[in-house]
């Protein structure tokens, strides 16, 4: 499998001839700040179909398949041959949207399906603790972790700590922290990082990893954490 990092929690995936772009972002400096992805894909999966950060495949170019995660059902679908499963979430249990907003909490979802034999899980825009029914089911399910690193609305530093634990993927990559060109205050990847020992580390120096079953470490290894540049 190819991965490329677009920015925020927006990646490409290209295996088996199937191109899967995950949580398209609206592009441009009066919202996320990043640039247009501009690039065909066969699928695109969402978390939400409501948050600009995470739900705009206008930029995708080709004709995708959309799916919004949120919206499956509990067994899932399968969409371009890939199966996906969808687990509701909230960015946030506690703050009031409505009141300081106008709008409802943001619900999404995280959501895991395979490709090129690796499967991978998404954490969409969670921003609370997993549920224990999420952890039970994820356990020993996930190759891939794309994880929040950034803080404040998405899920704490200790809490995303307990999650990785209780799932053991195999690679873990940060994604959803500060960039230069966002427009968020959230935390830079470091702040992550510092919490993981300097050899579980690769900076990959560039925006593209490949990884197969085949090289990806030992499941009775600790995780190794991929940090990849964003290239939007």
């Amino acid at each position: 499998m190819k991965i490329t990092f677009y920015a925020h929690a927006s990646f490409r995936l290209e295996a088996d001839g199937i191109v899967v772009v995950t949580d398209p972002y609206t592009p441009g400096p009066r919202a996320s700040g990043f640039g247009r992805i501009d690039e065909p894909a066969d699928l695109v999966i969402m978390s939400s179909a409501t948050d600009s950060f995470h739900s705009d495949p206008s930029h995708v170019l080709g004709d995708p398949v959309v799916v919004n995660a949120l919206a499956l059902p509990p067994e899932g679908v399968t969409a371009c041959g890939i199966a996906i499963r969808g687990f509701e979430a909230y960015e946030s249990l506690t703050f009031d949207y409505q009141a300081e907003s106008g709008r409802d909490a943001d619900a999404n979802a995280l959501y895991l399906f395979t490709l090129g034999g690796l499967r991978v899980l998404h954490m969409g825009d969670l921003g609370n603790p997993m549920s224990a029914d999420h952890l039970a089911a994820l356990r020993g399910q996930v190759d891939i972790l794309f994880a929040l690193t950034g803080a404040h609305a998405t899920i704490a530093l200790d809490d995303l700590d307990v999650a990785i634990a209780a799932i053991a993927p195999r690679v873990v990559i940060p994604m959803h922290y500060r960039a230069a060109r966002g427009v968020l205050n959230i935390e830079p990847v470091e702040r992550f990082l510092e919490r993981v020992p300097a050899e579980r580390i690769t900076r990959v120096g560039g925006t593209t990893l490949e990884l197969t079953p085949e090289t990806l470490p030992a499941a009775s290894d600790a995780p190794h954490v991929y940090v990849l540049e964003q290239s939007r």
